[in-house]
């Protein structure tokens, strides 16, 4: 989305920092002019959620996986004395019950040694709970084969920060023109630029008209979303206004698309220009908006047109070339038949 890899980090949250539902949480944090903001946030809430719901309405919310070959396996299994465990414990019976057969096989291991010879103090969060030798009626170990597995699912919780985000992209992004700070541009990846294009006719002349139609026809059926600007003004700054919103490329109908059937594509971030056959034009924006070719590709494969400043230039390869300039509102032609440079003046 435009933003370096220089002003992205990941932190990890500290432990006074992490919040009550999590075992581990980082950041994803851009640097701004602001410092470093959070833009995402992920966090491990493992299986905290369930636990507490199955917890507060005593429901087994667990998910069960159907095991393509049974799985026999040892374990632990204790035998309690159900009507010592209730008449010591009452309400808490349950609980403590639960809390035996949750125990690990090395804990109830344990449990059986001390209890030969002494009680058991068991241990439920805060509270604590002897256990004597007359509630455990028997401790064994025993083969249980399982058919499905049951496991209570984790939770990573991605969380994005849509308005930061947004900013961030739009503060990189936002770029000046090296040697002239009132030339600013938004430098936006034709991924995500809202507008791919912009479809400029060098004048208000009418038979531009149908070229100008026909691309924005073009460019629309594959799916390029595209701008027309043929309001007032010189082509110039034109093109500045389309940089500052970020559109990445542009294509402008002249004079000598009446003529050749080429127009110019210019690119955003170099202002370089390419002479490129109308049929052409929009499945090579198609190609440069979905990075199946590079600008760099795309002027080795077209001719390169040179605006410099108060210059027009063809490249020399293309012999003399002809240029219509709108100069006081009549059209002005201009011929260079032994320079491939005309300086308007």
């Amino acid at each position: 989305v435009g933003i370096p890899d220089s002003n992205l980090r990941f932190r990890q949250h500290l432990n006074n920092e992490m919040a009550h539902y999590a075992c581990d949480c980082w950041d994803a944090e851009c640097k701004t002019t602001y410092g470093w903001v959070e833009i995402v946030g992920c966090a491990d809430r493992s299986c905290f959620d369930l636990n507490a719901h199955a917890k507060a309405t005593s429901t087994k919310l667990v998910a069960q996986q159907k095991l393509d070959t049974p799985i026999t396996r040892e374990i632990t299994e204790v035998t309690l004395n159900k009507a010592a465990v209730g008449k010591a414990f009452k309400k808490q019976a349950g609980q403590v019950t639960e809390a035996i057969h949750n125990m690990s096989d090395e804990d109830k291991l344990k449990m059986q040694e001390q209890l030969e010879s002494d009680t058991y103090k068991l241990v439920c969060g805060d509270d604590s709970y002897e256990i004597t030798p007359g509630m455990v009626a028997k401790v064994a170990r025993v083969s249980k084969t399982e058919h499905v597995r049951e496991f209570v699912p984790s939770v990573v919780e991605p969380s994005f920060g849509i308005g930061r985000i947004l900013y961030c992209v739009l503060e990189c992004n936002f770029k000046v023109r090296e040697n002239d700070e009132k030339r600013t541009w938004l430098d936006l990846p034709a991924l995500i630029a809202p507008t791919k294009c912009s479809v400029l006719p060098l004048s208000s002349c009418e038979d531009f008209q149908p070229f100008v139609e026909t691309l924005s026809a073009q460019l629309r059926k594959l799916g390029i979303p595209c701008k027309v600007d043929d309001s007032s003004g010189s082509i110039g700054r034109r093109y500045t206004r389309t940089d500052e919103i970020g559109i990445p490329f542009g294509i402008t109908v002249d004079f000598d698309t009446l003529k050749f059937q080429t127009v110019t594509v210019r690119d955003r971030n170099t202002c370089t220009q390419i002479r490129v056959p109308v049929s052409e034009t929009a499945d090579l924006i198609n190609k440069l908006c979905t990075a199946q070719m590079t600008w760099t590709d795309a002027k080795g494969k077209y001719p390169e047109f040179y605006f410099t400043g108060n210059r027009f230039k063809f490249c020399p390869s293309l012999g003399f070339t002809f240029l219509w300039f709108l100069f006081n509102r009549k059209n002005v032609i201009l011929i260079s038949i032994s320079h491939f440079e005309i300086l308007i003046i």
